[in-house]
């Protein structure tokens, strides 16, 4: 069904989120067993404690063979309907904003939508580790232009399906490593006219010239098929690499533009790789560790949902007037900053 646009009326001055929601696997997976696990698979021992001791991660969480990246949305944005006592129907914009997606066609919006019955106009946004955000600027966009006037932004990870778990050498291991680092996770949000407070700045950095330093080059038309192109690949040292060296700039342009400080914020929610990259990014930046929620050694990488699933844990907690300061990493590469006040 085509859902019917919003009639016209005034333009909303603020926009922000007003509900939350998160979801994870039940199955847990440690890091040990996990090394375990590609070791046997592989036949060949790989060095003692070597996946825990260069990513901090303790466990991780795995979407069962009959979980998808659908089941976790869904799952998470019931939660925030419920949170927020909102009705599918007031729903006019759905947007599957996720690095991990059930098929190539049609958008995996669709299948969330037909599972939570909504009408509205729904559609996937993908930009790797900031699909999620990208996700919620993109909802505040279309109500502040009059197209929509309440919005349900949900992810669903599941990257762990991206694991190599047989290895060929410990050349295929270095290539292959990042993707150890993931954790299957949902998260929702409701983005909607708030009174005040809101999303108060955006900002964005892109690098594209660095698409090529990882990801999954399975399922496009590059690589259609082949299951040697569904496993994560990558370059984590580069990556890192890549963050560092352009990454201090858009803080330093949020900080200026909104003249904020760290003492400003509530809580800085930021997307965490590995317990080393965290520990690097609190060095550089000089962001306060209380104000941080840390959930990659629990939990791992958990893709777009990360930030969700922070946001999610922090929500109770905030009174009216907190502000919230996300930062987003993603492959491609781009980094994005968004300023929340809860209203």
């Amino acid at each position: 069904m085509i859902a019917t646009p919003p009639p016209p009326g005034p333009t909303p001055a603020r926009v922000g989120i007003t509900a939350v929601g998160a979801a994870l696997p039940q199955q847990q997976l440690s890091t040990a067993d996990l090394q375990e696990r590609v070791s046997r698979a592989s036949g060949f021992p790989l060095p003692r404690n070597l996946f825990a001791t260069m990513t901090g991660i303790e466990h991780r969480r795995l979407a069962a063979e009959d979980e998808y990246a659908s089941t976790l949305a869904i799952r998470a944005a019931r939660q925030a309907l419920a949170a927020g006592n909102i009705d599918p129907g007031d729903i006019d914009l759905l947007l599957f904003a996720s690095a991990t997606r059930d098929v190539a066609e049609p958008a995996t919006a669709h299948i969330v939508q037909a599972e939570l019955g909504t009408r509205a106009h729904a559609l996937d946004v993908t930009n790797a580790c900031n699909s999620f955000l990208n996700g919620i600027d993109a909802a505040r966009s279309f109500i502040l232009a009059g197209r929509a006037r309440r919005a349900l932004v949900v992810t669903g990870e599941t990257p762990t399906r991206s694991m190599r778990w047989q290895l060929a050498d410990l050349g295929q291991a270095r290539s292959a490593f990042a993707g150890y680092t993931f954790g299957d996770a949902g998260a929702a949000v409701i983005v909607e006219a708030v009174p005040t407070g809101g999303i108060l700045d955006i900002d964005t950095e892109t690098y594209s010239a660095h698409w090529a330093v990882g990801g999954i080059p399975g399922g496009g038309s590059r690589h259609p098929r082949g299951d040697e192109h569904t496993y994560f690949q990558g370059d984590g040292r580069e990556l890192r690499a890549v963050f560092e060296r352009i990454g201090a700039d858009i803080l330093d342009r949020v900080r200026r533009r909104t003249g904020l400080n760290w003492n400003d914020y509530a809580r800085v929610l930021v997307h965490q790789v590995t317990v080393p990259y965290l520990h690097r990014f609190v060095e550089v930046t000089g962001v306060p560790k209380e104000k941080l929620e840390v959930t990659v050694a629990e939990l791992g990488n958990m893709a777009s949902a990360t930030l969700g699933v922070q946001l999610a844990r922090v929500h109770a907690g905030l009174r009216s007037g907190d502000r919230v300061l996300f930062v987003g990493l993603g492959g491609g590469v781009s980094l994005m900053t968004m300023v929340w006040e809860k209203a």
